[in-house]
């Protein structure tokens, strides 16, 4: 297993097609990327919310987000279960993006998703940006699309413990689904420990298809 500083990113954009994704597939990563890093600058785009959804996502990227050197919040507003179906528009939302932020590390969807949200935000990320590097990350659901990732993050309990803390303190309309619970995410990152050897008890997981590993000068 090859390993890759994080501390040496700078950039750092984060896409999610709604309003608690980026948390609960990248959550505990960013955190501990913010602690080890005051010189990171991050853009955050949530694609699809409601008002309500919005100011939940407003809410905890703030949270998430406290101590990074810069910070922009973008949350659009698409209806949920839909970005397929108006994918002109959302198309428009990535190029716009390309002209205003050239990031190092890309956070988005998994291209095995079975939500049709979460396959379309993937695909655009990757026909956007073709020169960056790029982790898929996971969310748990009923469909049971999780695969064997084969990049891990190790997480401090510390960190485990506010990115559950703060998706249960921040999500409030999510709490009444039966699958949006504590137990669930600590048991993922538990379980992605496992499977990583990891030093501590939690880690995230994610998809990398490439990487390159230097370049030639």
């Amino acid at each position: 297993m090859t390993s890759c500083n994080l501390e040496r990113v700078k950039r750092v954009l984060c896409v999610g097609a709604h309003s608690d994704d980026i948390e609960i597939g990248c959550g505990g990563t960013l955190l501990r990327m913010i602690e080890q890093s005051e010189s990171i600058e991050f853009y955050w785009l949530v694609l699809g919310s409601n008002p309500t959804r919005a100011a939940e996502a407003k809410r905890s990227a703030d949270a998430f987000l406290k101590g990074a050197r810069d910070k922009t919040v973008v949350v659009k507003s698409f209806r949920d279960g839909f970005l397929p179906y108006v994918g002109a528009q959302v198309k428009e939302c990535f190029e716009e993006l390309k002209q205003v932020f050239t990031p190092d590390l890309i956070f988005t969807h998994c291209r095995h998703d079975l939500h049709q949200d979460h396959r379309l935000v993937c695909e655009l990320t990757w026909n956007t940006f073709r020169d960056h590097l790029i982790l898929e990350y996971e969310i748990p659901k009923y469909d049971g699309d999780l695969r064997s990732p084969n990049f891990f993050v190790p997480l401090s309990d510390v960190h485990a413990r506010k990115k559950v803390k703060r998706l249960m303190r921040y999500f409030t309309t999510q709490l009444n689904k039966q699958w949006f619970c504590e137990e669930l995410f600590y048991g993922l990152m538990r379980l992605r420990a496992t499977e990583a050897a990891s030093p501590t008890r939690y880690a995230e997981a994610f998809y990398c298809r490439k990487i390159l590993l230097g370049r030639v000068n």
